[in-house]
């Protein structure tokens, strides 16, 4: 029999890969909660640097904070990186120092904003060619920009929707 909806629950179930939002729990974690490694705070519902909650001790008096590692910290302890950013070219070589720079800047400006999204890796591979690892899609997409604004060159952005993996390649002769 025919149902007069657009789309089916299959629509939106189908996936390739079931592991694919193995970073959300299944329930919500206890608040408030502070990340023993980085000193990241769990409160709200939500992550934040531990220099910005420091200004609001209300909520730091309330309850005792509960020690325990935050997704970023597991990210990096297990090595599963979400985002992987490729930089290739002559003018990488002649500017690497500047190139470096300004990605550990644009990576510390993004954990101001969300304290989940860092550098795991930054490596040379295959003679010139440098390799950033990131713990979120969202900050391998946006070094990718920065490093595009600021020094011009060619970007691809590749994504996997399943596995919550981004691909960023930057090349400039």
């Amino acid at each position: 029999m025919r149902s007069n909806k657009p789309f089916t629950n299959a629509t939106f179930t189908k996936r390739v890969d079931h592991d694919g939002g193995r970073h959300h729990t299944v329930r919500a974690r206890s608040e408030p909660a502070v990340c023993k490694e980085c000193g990241a705070v769990y409160a709200n519902r939500r992550w934040t640097a531990a220099q910005n909650r420091a200004s609001n001790k209300k909520d730091q008096l309330e309850r005792t904070a509960r020690m325990t590692v935050c997704p970023a910290c597991k990210q990096a302890a297990e090595g599963e990186p979400r985002g992987f950013v490729y930089l290739d070219g002559a003018f990488l070589v002649e500017h690497r120092r500047d190139i470096e720079n300004l990605i550990l800047n644009e990576a510390k400006r993004a954990g101001d904003d969300n304290p989940l999204a860092r550098i795991l890796e930054l490596k040379e591979r295959e003679g010139h060619k440098l390799t950033v690892t990131t713990t979120t899609e969202h900050l391998a997409q946006r070094l990718g920009h920065a490093v595009e604004k600021a020094f011009g060159g060619e970007v691809h952005y590749n994504f996997s929707h399943e596995n919550k993996i981004a691909r960023v390649s930057w090349q400039r002769e």
